[in-house]
């Protein structure tokens, strides 16, 4: 009998048509990433992407979970509170302080002539918190472009690619 019940579990995704919004599985997958990148010692810029994404992954999940809008902007709302929630906490141990000089033209200390500290966890939390937010319409606008036609997890194969790209993009230019 439980043999029965354990190919019954492992045959289950083969009847699911297509996830079509964000979904717990993208939420595990960054977060798996993030956790990754870190046990790696990659960038805390990497660390940030992939801890973004996570973020905003958990609050268009949690917005999707309520049917009905309580206030106006009740879903921006809720994925800019998962986003808060999920980075300011992680500030003080991933938030680490890098230079960034740039030297274009002018006096030292005018703008273009100077050397600023940049927080890369924080940018690179903004980044793939941004990559999560435009997925779904990038794949909207792909399913138009196919004529209605849906690639199966379209929306997991195009924001983890996303991701990879921006992550390696990241490793490449810091």
């Amino acid at each position: 009998m439980g043999g029965r019940k354990l190919l019954s579990l492992l045959g289950f995704p083969i009847f699911i048509k297509a996830a079509y919004a964000h979904c717990p599985l993208c939420t595990v997958g960054a977060a798996a990433a993030a956790g990754g990148a870190a046990y790696f010692g990659v960038s805390s810029s990497i660390i940030g992407i992939f801890i973004g994404a996570f973020a905003a992954s958990v609050g268009w999940y949690a917005a999707n979970l309520i049917k009905k809008q309580y206030i106006p902007y009740q879903r921006a709302a809720l994925v800019a509170f998962s986003f808060l929630t999920t980075i300011i906490p992680l500030l003080p141990l991933l938030g680490a302080q890098e230079p960034l000089s740039i030297f274009m033209f002018g006096d030292y200390g005018s703008w273009f002539y100077r050397t600023y500290l940049v927080n890369l966890f924080l940018i690179g939390s903004v980044i793939g918190g941004l990559i999560v937010c435009i997925t779904p319409w990038m794949s909207r606008k792909i399913t138009e472009l196919r004529n209605g036609k849906l690639i199966p997890f379209q929306g997991i194969i195009l924001t983890f690619s996303l991701l990879a790209i921006m992550s390696i993009l990241a490793e490449a230019l810091i």
